[in-house]
């Protein structure tokens, strides 16, 4: 199909458009965006900064994307914000784009829906299948790993990170990481209640992981037992492969703790070097699994 660009849309002609995009009236498009295949904004869309959108998103009517950080220390960088393929912004979503702080960059990955009103600070991190509920809010530099579900109204401190299939109740406050995995919830600091049981099995996680997973959950947050403990009964006792989960598991708590407050991310703050955007990982590497099996 061809790009649709209604005459009532004010689109720069220096922006990037690819086939197949809609964009719809009073839609604004700066000069520095590029807009995948298949993209779709319905109206009144502001995209503007360094912004670059992959294939097939939507956009519903009042998001702005890529607009300047709200960070008294940003100073007119052409920093950026890099959104991937297959994402769903319902209305009245904002992403700013990032500050001159870590890489500079705001990221979203891959099939990801915000719902309405969301809010995605600087140089925050949205890995893939994330869903963000109507009025969520990430603070910057918030790292959201793959599958995580945060719930409606919910509002996520700055340098916390939220580990693989990890779940947040609704109206939660979260100051420090959710490890992967795990189930949180409350108002004020909220309590790691039990383990993401719906997300790990609609994910195909095996129900051998998953008991594994129960168990260190038992151990590390009801019986309050040491990492170290943790992880060393695991090797002496568990028969067969060690789950690529549990090593998710105990390598994210071992960052967070290395981090200030509960948040690994603090780590970053005053590093003179950017971090990776995949710190801390959200799954195990080969060699990291590796280390595991032959320690055990």
């Amino acid at each position: 199909m061809a790009t649709v660009i209604s005459r009532l849309a004010q689109v720069d002609p220096a922006a990037e458009i690819d086939a197949d995009v809609q964009i719809g009236p009073f839609c604004l498009i700066g000069p520095h965006v590029r807009l995948g295949a298949g993209t779709r904004l319905d109206s009144h869309v502001a995209i503007v900064g360094h912004t670059t959108i992959g294939r097939n998103n939507r956009f519903f009517p009042h998001c702005v994307i890529g607009a300047e950080p709200q960070d008294y220390s940003y100073s007119g960088a052409p920093t950026q914000t890099v959104i991937g393929d297959g994402n769903l912004f319902r209305e009245g979503v904002t992403v700013n784009r990032g500050a001159e702080k870590e890489d500079h960059v705001t990221r979203i990955g891959d099939r990801n829906m915000l719902m309405a009103n969301c809010h995605v600070a600087h140089n925050c991190q949205v890995r893939n299948n994330v869903v963000l509920v109507n009025g969520v809010l990430l603070g910057g530099h918030v790292h959201v790993h793959d599958g995580a579900i945060i719930s409606g109204n919910s509002v996520v401190h700055h340098f916390a990170t939220l580990g693989t299939l990890s779940f947040v109740s609704g109206g939660s406050r979260v100051p420090t990481d959710v490890p992967p995995y795990m189930l949180a919830a409350g108002s004020d600091d909220p309590r790691i209640l039990t383990i993401n049981l719906v997300g790990m099995q609609r994910n195909g996680v095996s129900p051998r992981s998953i008991e594994v997973v129960k168990q260190a959950h038992r151990m590390l947050f009801r019986n309050h037992q040491p990492l170290d403990a943790v992880r060393e009964a695991f090797l002496r006792d568990l028969t067969g492969p060690f789950p690529a989960e549990l090593a998710t598991l105990l390598d994210f708590i071992e960052h967070q703790q290395a981090g200030r407050k509960g948040r690994a991310g603090e780590a970053r703050r005053d590093s003179a070097t950017p971090a990776p955007a995949t710190t801390p990982r959200a799954t195990p590497d080969s060699h990291s699994v590796h280390e595991h099996r032959r320690a055990a």
